[in-house]
């Protein structure tokens, strides 16, 4: 597949990392495991369950991701520059002796790239589901004068 270069105008300053953003985005997309949604809340502008930090001008939005079989222990979300990852590892159990196993005990990482300013406001885990959720508050609108010198 040929790539397109999109961000080449003249006109976009500074754009310089967004395309390795993408790229670096669309090669985490090939594995299907685990399953996941991504929504946006409707409401007041704060998560269901009250999440911390969200305002009432902010977007709100929630990944859900199908990890059945997996404990808090065996998971782990993280937040680095603005990549947030999720690990799930489960432990062999060297007890069982399985007569036949249907259901793997799997490892799996999960990235998503957010945009600058969002902020994670909360994760939890109920019924195999985990549920992170996210806040982008609405930026200041700024109109500057720049002077010119002589």
């Amino acid at each position: 597949m040929s790539r397109v270069p999109t961000l080449n105008s003249p006109y976009l300053l500074g754009f310089d990392g967004i395309e390795r953003l993408i790229d670096r985005a669309s090669r985490s997309a090939g594995d299907g495991y685990p399953p996941y949604n991504i929504e946006r809340l409707r409401g007041t502008g704060e998560a269901d369950d009250g999440g911390v930090g969200a305002s009432a001008t902010a977007t709100i939005l929630r990944i859900t991701l199908a990890v059945a079989g997996f404990t808090r222990a065996e998971l782990d979300v993280t937040l680095e520059e603005n990549q947030l990852t999720i690990r799930g590892r489960q432990a062999e159990d060297p007890d069982r002796d399985y007569i036949h196993r249907g259901i793997a005990a799997r490892q799996f990482q999960r990235t998503f790239v957010l945009a600058d300013g969002m902020e994670v406001t909360g994760a939890a885990l109920e019924n195999g589901l985990l549920t992170i959720d996210l806040a982008r508050p609405e930026p200041e609108r700024v109109v500057r004068t720049i002077q010119i010198r002589e």
